[in-house]
Order: C-alpha cells, then structure tokens, then sequence
C-alpha cells in the first residue's frame, strides 16, 4: 500500500480529553476518529490491526470446535424480560422503541438471543455439546466511557456461547476455551495472566478473566509467584493475616474495656495517633444499607479496606452503600467516627470480616461523640452475627492457596470468561431431553473477549515516547519502506523495487512515497510503529546499500540492495520466532 494512496493522518498534537498513552496514540496514529462521547471510527490504519486479531481469534476458536454465527445488534425487549435482565441490568442498557412503539435492545451481550435460538432447535442429549460465536459490534451505555476503547460505549467483541447436559461437558468446555484464549494472548505476543473474578451482572456459578500486564491498567489483580494463584482484587481471596499485638498490652489479656476520650478526633489516623497506637490495632465499624436489606454493621481491622463487592456477596444483596449520618445515628446512638460493635440495640445484624476473630485488646468506637473504647475483644465484649471474608485484598498478603505472598499488578481486563449453569436456560425455557425422555434445562457456558481493547491494551504494553511499537503479530504493515529523496529518480526507482519485491513475497509492506520532508517521515515512523523500516536514500544508494531497523531497538543495519528482499523477509521471520 502506498501511503499517498491510503487514508492515513498524522497529527502531533494530543488530544486533550485523551488520558492514557493508548487513547492518545491512537488518535495520533490516526487508527481511530472520535464521533461521539465513547464511540469511535475505526480508520483504515486501526482497523487493519483489529483485522489482524479478529483472524487470530477466529483461527483459535475455531480451533476449539465453535461454530462462528452473527445475530442480531438489536435485539426484542421481550427476550430480556423473560431472562429477567430488562430490569436487572439497569441504565447501562441502551433501550430503544420502533416506530410501532414496540421496546427492543441494543446488545450489550447475547445470552438471550443465543438461547433463543438453542432452544428453538436442540431438543435431544445427543445434539449436545454446542458452541457458536459472533465478532460483532456491542452497545453499553457506561455513565462515563473514557480511555477511549478501554472503556466505551460502542465496541467489538468476540462472544462465544455453549450449551451442555452436564458438568463434566462444561467443564471440557470451559478448559478449552480458557486454553483457546491463552493462545489467542501469547499468539499476539501479549504479556498476560489470568485470574479469578466477580461474575458481576453476567452472573454464574465461576469466572476467569484475562488480564493483559500494564502499569495503567484500571484494574487491580494479585497473583502469587509461589502457586500461580491469581484472582482480581474484586475477588481475591487471602490466607489468615497474624493478629496484631493487642493495644492494652500493658494492662494485660484480661483486663476490661474502657472508654476513652478523643474529642473531635473521628478518623483511624487520628485516634491511632491520639493513643500511640498502629491503625492494625482498632476495628473500624461501618453502617451499610441496601434495597435488599436493612442496615447491617460491618467490622474490619482498622488499617485494611472493605472490599464492596465481596460484602455484597456475604449479606445476599445487590448494590450495599455506605448509611448516611442519621442512620448511623439511628444505629449505633453515636455520630461517623464513634460508632463501635458493643452494645448494640438486640437484633442489629453485624458482619465481621476474619481479620477480626483473633484480635485482642482492640480499640474501637464507644458508641457516643468524641468516645473510643480501648480493650475490646472479640467472642468476649460482643459476638458478630456472622464472620465472612470481606476483606480487599493487598500486596504482601498471605496467599490463601500455599505458604506464599500475594503481589500486586496493574492489568487491563481483555477477556472473560463464565460458567452460566442454567441461570438463563431455567429462566428461557432452553431444555433438552435426556436417555430416559426426562426434561433438564440446558448447562451454559459464555466466553467474551474485546477486540478493541485488546488492541489497546497492546499499545498500552508497547510504546515509548515517540509512538507505538507493534508486536508483529498484531501490526497494521510488517515493513515501512520509506523514500528519502522522494526528488530522486534512483532512490524512488530502488525504493519502489523493494516495495514491488515485498509485494510478491507476500510481506505486508506501506511505501512511504510522500513528497514530504525527512525529518516529518521519521517521526511519523516512530509514531505509527512499523515493526521494520527500510530507508532508500541517496547517500547509501550511492554504495549499493540500504537501510533497515527495527522499531523496537532502533539498531541500524546498513544491507545490500541486492538481494534486500530476501534479508528483510528473513529479519520477519526471526522476529516471528524470537
């Protein structure tokens, strides 16, 4: 392809609503053109690199024995309200009506229309396992997209669905699927892990996703060197943290609570200050409520964090949030900052996470304005409901698998995936008979993976100051042959037979065939990141050479004109297998 022949601009100014190095990139390298607040055009340039992964996925799950279908990007409301998530998946949900008034969706997911169609034709055991796929374009309306194809509103993804009679057959499926993405990542030369995950608004009985490393990833996830275990922070479970030495130490194990005053100091800093204390010393009593719910109390060791969605899980509720100040005041007679779990009005229902049982001798609020308690035990001054881990788990945990320690990365989620069970097939009606004529719902499966931001997330992983360094793999051209006296006949003749050459080897080659300044051709070189450049000029023409380099290193190598196809083909192929 000839870059005066192909739509491709260049800018070298950064957008200023783009915030990470991919988002800015992007539109710089003119791979994308925004249309709308997280909707984007996939220019000539962008897209040929989301090409390049679609071919890789498609070789892949195919691979893994699933039948690629397309259905419908907008689909009736009707099948939503029969699975129940019309209501359910709230205003992420783009709802729209015809011009007959009747309600229909933009698909943000397939799960409802794909068991419409399992239904409506597998009804025997022996029709069973099934697997169908779509590359196909989504809608979720977040409440604010940024990172531009990280997080928005319209984007590509690889969806994958199965159906199955039992367990074992799931289970078959869900390995394969795991193993088909772990290709796919490593096929693009992508530094990943996968962990363990919240099946959030998908739901399900497990999940995995797929995280591609980089340090601005929005995503937390901790893994341990030890035994490979690995979940995101959402999920991430940990082993038993030691017991902090008890604050009252001097007065002994025994000794009784006692109130003490700490007027106007609300916060953990301030009242671990106050007494000379470490905030791992005092339990931090939170109030949380929910549409499901009322008011629960909730402890935690005062130094960690609660982590939302794992309580979310514990209580049975959808959506816990923080009780306003009345509340509180309503709970625990006692204004934020001072409420405490001892002494409690009968029946109030207190949740404390397990770093909790072992304390002693703990400080915790008095349950009265500018009011500590110090010497609180556990299992002596008051008895929790319940103990469930609700703890966010951090770097330096013990691992909750082996003897080894939790560490923390920055990851980009590129894929997911779920066991569904027959939260849809249940709910749809998608049944099948068995050998004895019995009638069982459908086991389900889903497998997502983003195409867009899988992209991104490479350039996240692949950059540097001046541009975007492709992995071969996913790069929009293999080689960028540039001319460097475009003025010269000899050089655009040698330029021009290089590019010719490459053509009928069947390398993906751009020719740089502009009339445009050395300096502007360089940089945007550097800025669109061709794996390999070749440079025809007239200073090294004049000696039978040329050169070439490689984006990632920059090492310049002067070769012969002769014979320069060849030596290029061969710098491809020991890049594919390096």
């Amino acid at each position: 392809m000839r870059w005066s022949q192909f739509y491709l601009h260049t800018t070298r100014e950064v957008p200023a609503d783009a915030e990470v190095t991919s988002h800015q990139l992007m539109l710089r390298s003119g791979m994308i053109r925004k249309a709308a607040a997280g909707i984007y055009s996939y220019l000539p340039y962008g897209l040929r690199a989301l090409n390049k992964l679609t071919a890789i996925v498609r070789r892949e799950i195919d691979a893994a024995g699933s039948s690629e279908l397309t259905m419908p990007a907008v689909a009736p409301a009707e099948l939503w309200e029969e699975s129940g998530r019309w209501e359910q998946y709230g205003k992420e949900l783009l709802r729209i009506q015809d011009r007959h008034g009747r309600d229909f969706v933009f698909g943000p997911t397939h799960e409802e229309v794909v068991t419409d169609i399992v239904r409506n034709d597998v009804r025997s055991y022996r029709q069973l396992p099934v697997s169908l796929y779509q590359i196909q374009t989504k809608f979720r309306d977040e409440i604010r997209p940024r990172f531009g194809l990280m997080r928005g509103r319209e984007f590509i993804m690889k969806d994958a669905y199965t159906f199955h009679a039992d367990e074992a057959s799931l289970d078959e499926a869900y390995r394969g699927m795991h193993d088909a993405y772990c290709r796919i990542f490593e096929a693009c030369g992508l530094d990943y892990t996968v962990v363990e995950a919240d099946t959030g608004a998908i739901g399900g009985s497990s999940s995995h996703e797929f995280m591609v490393l980089a340090d601005t990833g929005e995503d937390e996830v901790v893994r341990c060197a030890g035994c490979g275990y690995g979940a995101n922070t959402e999920k991430a479970e940990t082993g038993s943290l030691p017991a902090p030495p008890a604050a009252n130490a001097d007065q002994g194990p025994d000794a009784e609570a006692q109130d003490v005053a700490t007027p106007g100091l609300a916060t953990i800093p301030e009242v671990a200050s106050f007494l000379g204390i470490e905030p791992s010393q005092m339990i931090k009593t939170l109030i949380y409520t929910s549409e499901e719910e009322t008011p629960i109390v909730v402890l935690i060791r005062g130094d960690r964090t609660i982590n939302e969605i794992k309580l979310a899980h514990a209580l049975g509720v959808r959506f816990p949030v923080l009780a306003d100040d009345a509340t509180v005041k309503r709970i625990t007679g006692a204004p934020v900052g001072f409420a405490g779990p001892v002494g409690l009005a009968e029946g109030v229902r207190v949740i404390a996470d397990h770093s909790v049982k072992g304390m002693v001798g703990a400080v915790t609020g008095a349950n009265q304005g500018d009011t500590h308690r110090v010497g609180v035990t556990p299992g002596r001054d008051f008895e929790p409901t319940a103990y469930a881990d609700v703890l966010l788990a951090a770097a330096g945990d013990p691992c909750p698998r082996c003897e080894g320690t939790l560490e923390l990365f920055r990851g980009i989620e590129v894929g997911h995936i779920f066991k569904l069970g027959t939260k849809y097939s249940e709910a749809m009606g998608c049944t099948f008979l068995d050998a004895e004529g019995k009638s069982h719902p459908m086991l389900m499966g889903c497998y997502g993976l983003g195409i867009g931001r899988t992209v991104a997330a490479a350039i996240e992983q692949n950059n540097d100051e001046s541009g975007v360094i492709w992995p071969l793999p996913l790069a929009p051209f293999e080689v960028l042959v540039i001319a460097l006296n475009p003025q010269d006949e000899a050089v655009v003749a040698a330029a021009e037979e290089i590019y010719q050459g490459l053509a009928e080897a069947g390398v993906e080659a751009l020719f740089d065939d502009r009339k445009g300044r050395p300096g502007v051709k360089f940089n945007d070189a550097d800025l669109i990141g061709v794996p390999l450049r070749v440079v025809v000029g007239k200073k090294g023409l004049a000696e039978g050479n040329i050169e070439v380099s490689r984006r990632q290193d920059r090492e310049k190598h002067m070769i012969a004109q002769q014979g320069a196809v060849e030596h290029i083909r061969g710098m491809l192929e020991a890049t594919t297998t390096a």
